[in-house]
């Protein structure tokens, strides 16, 4: 890498690195769709070309030297996850969150164990579950509280949030505590815990957007559903 190229990066705003990373994969959105779909060995050439042109980018959007041994591990992840006809159709990921209330008005916290940040239950969408019942399966395995569903508050782009690097869409539920104990997974959360508004731990995640909106749920105010605003032009704009 040059010191032209190291200054470079060293420059990058934040916002272009992020623009960067969301055209990278949707890029290679299209390439993997398009090798799960095509029988032209032609076809497939020219999406594995794009493929490694959306790793370059990649590699770039995260101030990675560039070299093809960076480039090729974001090909590799990417090609794995290939299938074939309506399976090798790439969609973001659904992730299913839970914003859980009790009688006191305090929402419902976990520390994960990997990274020791607290934010409310979450996981990823199971197949054979509906988004509801996701939501009351992760409250009950990483907290150990029993809740019911009672709205959905809102369906969030992670990537353009800026709390995901590949495609992710977050569906956030508020749910009421009916019963159970506080309990931590094992595996998953070193902690659990009920918390105020102005008590939230120092290494809560994102409670800028999802606080306010949470507590005014828990406390009974009543809402439509959120969904991030359309961009207008829709591919160009970063705001």
């Amino acid at each position: 890498m040059t010191t032209a190229d190291n200054d470079s990066t060293r420059d990058m705003s934040p916002d272009l690195a992020h623009d960067l990373s969301r055209w990278s994969e949707a890029l290679a959105g299209i390439a993997r769709t398009g090798m799960g779909f095509t029988e032209s060995l032609y076809e497939r050439e020219r999406f594995e070309e794009v493929l490694y042109v959306a790793g370059d980018i990649k590699a770039a959007s995260q101030g990675a030297p560039a070299s093809d041994s960076v480039r090729d591990e974001f090909v590799g992840e990417w090609v794995e996850s290939i299938g074939e006809g309506v399976p090798g159709y790439v969609t973001p990921k659904v992730s299913i969150g839970a914003i859980v209330g009790n009688g006191d008005g305090q929402i419902l916290l976990v520390q994960r164990k990997d990274s020791g940040i607290w934010l409310f239950p979450t996981g990823w969408a199971d197949v054979g579950y509906s988004p509801a019942e996701v939501a009351v399966k992760e409250v009950h395995e990483e907290a150990g509280i029993e809740c019911e569903p009672t709205r959905l508050l809102g369906v969030v782009d992670g990537q353009r949030m800026g709390f995901s690097r590949f495609g992710m869409y977050l569906l956030l539920f508020h749910c009421q505590a009916t019963g159970g104990s506080l309990q931590s997974h094992p595996l998953e959360t070193a902690d659990v815990g009920w918390f105020n508004k102005d008590e939230l731990p120092e290494a809560t995640a994102g409670a800028g957007w999802w606080s306010e909106m949470a507590f005014d749920a828990i406390s009974g105010v009543q809402a439509p559903a959120t969904f991030d605003d359309v961009r207008s032009p829709i591919w160009r704009d970063a705001d």
